[in-house]
């Protein structure tokens, strides 16, 4: 018997609602007895005053069971506190679940912390059978999670800046645009930005002296750095008004000082993902999806994790993700739309992998291009489209067996599916 099915079998001895804030913390507890009456408390945030409750709560009700703990966070400074402690079973709940079951008692919508910490011992007293307790996966999926997730955020910020470079660029400098191939995420552009931020810094400069900082930058070839030296030399300035001129040199200055910081940090992300994908023991169900590649295959691993209880079917599955529709009946009116509440990383993670797999995977390519013949959308396809891929990767997970695409498709063929049919063109419509 595993321990968490061990834990399962222990009685409640405890059930405690936390309103959690970054000052203090809303607590209501009420002990499994049914005579039990409501205990509220406010705490300090700090992790001693946090210490200190805990060591008071287990003293009281560790040893005649479980503890149930319901909080409105799955991750943050409260959470990965209490998930130290073994004697809790942790209940993540929604702020949208918290804030209907309020409007049930409180229509008016009037609020407070010590209100919410009770609805949320009631909530879990009464229907924690109901309810999935929260486990967390192990150490090394765990980072490789918070790894994918940090450098996505990263790369975001790497697209902003880019952005916000080219803006500002097209105001007085298309130049350097041109120079650059519209490419402004690296650290090419931003040394090139820091050195000639502007027009007459970069005409003034010697044609062996821009050889040398391509060269530096493993840009050798002949052809395009000879291009790149004639648009310079042929180039005209936008505008000579020395106040847009300054302003937006070092505006850009700015910008390409935080993108040189970011740009490093990035690759050390992604050496580290790699390290951990590589010996994670569930790599092989990941690592040769077509399309997912060394950036996508560690997100779906982290998505689906390592406890094999965690879903009970593909259902389970695709509605957790958000790619699963929802739909509203009532009456004669049914409305069927996108699904809101989900984790947006996770759904990102595989509307990102489906689209990909249209390049690489005929039958991926046939169901896409089927879906968009019916009417559906871009996006609506990719979905469509992910929809399968994860009752795919479900049954690997669950069986421990890599995706073949031989085996797959064979299956396929054996079914008269029409997924088998030749593709036209494999490349997405967007």
């Amino acid at each position: 018997m595993s321990s968490t099915d061990s834990t399962n079998q222990k009685a409640v001895a405890a059930f405690v609602g936390i309103d959690w804030a970054d000052q203090k913390h809303a607590i209501v507890l009420r002990a499994a007895t049914s005579a039990a009456s409501l205990e509220h408390r406010s705490i300090g945030a700090e992790p001693d005053a946090l210490a200190e409750w805990v060591l008071e709560v287990r003293e009281r009700f560790a040893s005649a069971g479980r503890i149930v703990v319901c909080l409105e966070q799955s991750r943050g400074a409260l959470i990965h506190f209490l998930m130290g402690y073994e004697c809790f079973e942790l209940y993540p709940i929604n702020p949208k679940q918290l804030a209907s079951y309020r409007q049930t008692f409180r229509p008016s919508g009037a609020k407070d912390d010590p209100i919410d910490a009770e609805l949320l011992c009631q909530l879990v007293s009464l229907h924690h059978r109901q309810l999935r307790p929260w486990h967390p996966d192990d150490v090394l999926t765990r980072k490789l999670a918070l790894l994918c997730e940090k450098r996505r955020q990263a790369v975001d910020a790497r697209t902003a800046l880019s952005n916000q470079l080219k803006s500002e660029l097209k105001q007085y400098y298309p130049l350097a645009l041109a120079v650059l191939d519209n490419d402004l995420t690296t650290a090419l552009a931003a040394d090139f930005l820091l050195q000639w931020p502007h027009f007459e810094s970069l005409k003034k400069t010697a044609p062996h002296k821009l050889r040398k900082f391509f060269y530096g930058h493993q840009c050798r070839s002949e052809q395009k750095l000879q291009a790149r030296l004639e648009r310079i030399e042929a180039a005209q300035p936008l505008t000579r008004d020395s106040a847009i001129i300054e302003a937006g040199t070092l505006t850009v200055q700015m910008l390409a000082q935080q993108l040189k910081a970011l740009v490093p940090y990035i690759a050390r992300y992604e050496k580290e993902i790699a390290q951990l994908f590589e010996i994670h023991p569930d790599s092989a169900l990941f690592n040769n999806l077509p399309g997912a590649g060394p950036t996508l295959g560690p997100r779906l691993l982290a998505a689906f994790g390592t406890d094999r209880e965690r879903f009970q079917s593909p259902l389970d599955a695709v509605t957790f993700f958000g790619v699963a529709p929802v739909t509203e009946e009532s009456g004669k009116s049914r409305w069927v739309h996108f699904r809101w509440a989900c984790p947006k990383f996770l759904r990102q993670s595989f509307h990102e992998f489906a689209a990909q797999s249209i390049r690489f995977c005929d039958w991926a390519a046939v169901y896409y291009q089927q879906q968009r013949a019916r009417g559906k959308g871009h996006h609506a396809a990719v979905r469509a489209l992910a929809y399968k891929w994860i009752r795919i990767l479900f049954r690997c997970w669950k069986t421990h067996q890599p995706y073949h695409p031989q085996l797959y498709l064979a299956a396929l063929l054996q079914r008269g599916s029409p997924y088998t049919s030749p593709v036209k063109n494999s490349s997405p419509k967007t």
